[in-house]
């Protein structure tokens, strides 16, 4: 098979993934005894009518395809980062930490605060690099096993030590308007956040395929073995990949306390599963950089558009939970559809 014919079926695996989703959520809203057409409609313009409905959608994808990416980054050199969800809140506090100690920094306080939260979501994932490599401890268990005490660490302090008394409320005081992330529309909450992850995602698209770093990235994820007898130092490629991974998480958090809640708030970066739907949106992708930014999109306007279809239809939102489900236990047999693609039907033998 040629590589454009492998790559349009590693494109259409996803996609016919996504479709049958769609066409199993249509039977179970036919199954509660309502109309499938009109509900699918009311989601779609929910998550794209209108600006409004773009701007919510844009806003929600953020946090999503950052996340997203930041899984992508490690699946794609074979590691697992089951830890975003950790990273992701040790970041979010940093930059309120910084934002709160320097608060009339303006742009430059703003990057300090950034670059804190990803040193500080890197190192944390770094380290389960590392006791992978020293002490044999595999980063599927360390990564996910470390959102617990980085969570907790967390909800300690905003709930004692940085606590904003004046409210009564777990969470900080309020950073200054200096030390915030300008929005892109005027009345939407769409901030410069998106414009960083976008960034973010062409960057690691280019990095992965256009330099010598990102050339061992795919060997190693296709194969650690045939990498390190080519040369590749794995454990200390996987330090990288896995601070890398942690950064990204990290800055993520920053954005949403920077650019969206303005205060570090227990509970608020766990609590939508950002870092889960980023897992699933890594899947969905096969852990390319601009297929997460699709992917995240995806996900974002059938989040958003199920609080529509809900008002418009009386169909339970929840069920856009069910239709994502749908597509990742789908997404988990793209193998049964990449072989349905590459089958051809064999030449007969002449007599």
């Amino acid at each position: 098979m040629s590589r454009r014919a492998g790559l349009s079926v590693e494109l259409s695996a996803p996609l016919l993934a996504v479709g049958a989703a769609l066409l199993l959520g249509a039977a179970f809203i036919a199954a509660t005894g309502h109309d499938p057409l009109a509900a699918y409609g009311a989601l779609v313009n929910g998550a794209l009518g209108g600006r409004s409905g773009v701007w919510a959608t844009l806003t929600r994808a953020t946090p999503i395809v950052g996340m997203g990416l930041a899984t992508a980054v490690a699946f794609r050199a074979g590691f697992f980062n089951l830890g975003g969800e950790g990273q992701l809140v040790l970041g979010g506090l940093a930059s309120a930490l910084v934002a709160l100690a320097l608060p009339g920094g303006g742009a430059l306080t703003i990057l300090l605060a950034i670059a804190t939260a990803m040193v500080a979501g890197g190192l944390w994932a770094a380290s389960a690099a590392w006791s992978q490599d020293r002490f044999g401890v595999p980063l599927l268990l360390s990564t996910l096993l470390m959102n617990y005490p980085a969570r907790l660490l967390a909800s300690y302090l905003v709930n004692h030590r940085l606590r904003d008394v004046e409210s009564g409320l777990p969470q900080t005081e309020r950073i200054a308007p200096a030390v915030r992330l300008g929005e892109l529309g005027v009345g939407s909450r769409l901030h410069v956040g998106a414009l960083i992850i976008l960034v973010a995602v062409i960057a690691a698209a280019f990095v992965i395929r256009r330099t010598r770093v990102g050339y061992r990235i795919r060997m190693t994820g296709l194969n650690a073995r045939f990498a390190r007898a080519g040369g590749v130092d794995v454990p200390r490629l996987g330090l990288g990949v896995m601070f890398g991974s942690g950064a990204l998480a990290g800055l993520v958090g920053a954005i949403q306390v920077l650019g969206v809640h303005h205060r570090f708030i227990d509970g608020s970066l766990t609590q939508p599963l950002w870092a889960w739907t980023g897992l699933m949106v890594a899947l969905l992708s096969g852990s390319r950089p601009l297929g997460v930014l699709a992917a995240g999109v995806f996900f974002a306007a059938v989040q958003t558009g199920g609080f529509a279809m809900e008002r418009a239809t009386a169909v339970p939102r929840e069920l856009s939970r069910v239709l994502q489900a749908l597509i990742i236990l789908l997404v988990a047999a793209q193998e049964s559809f990449r072989s349905l693609l590459r089958w051809r039907p064999r030449a007969g033998r002449s007599a």
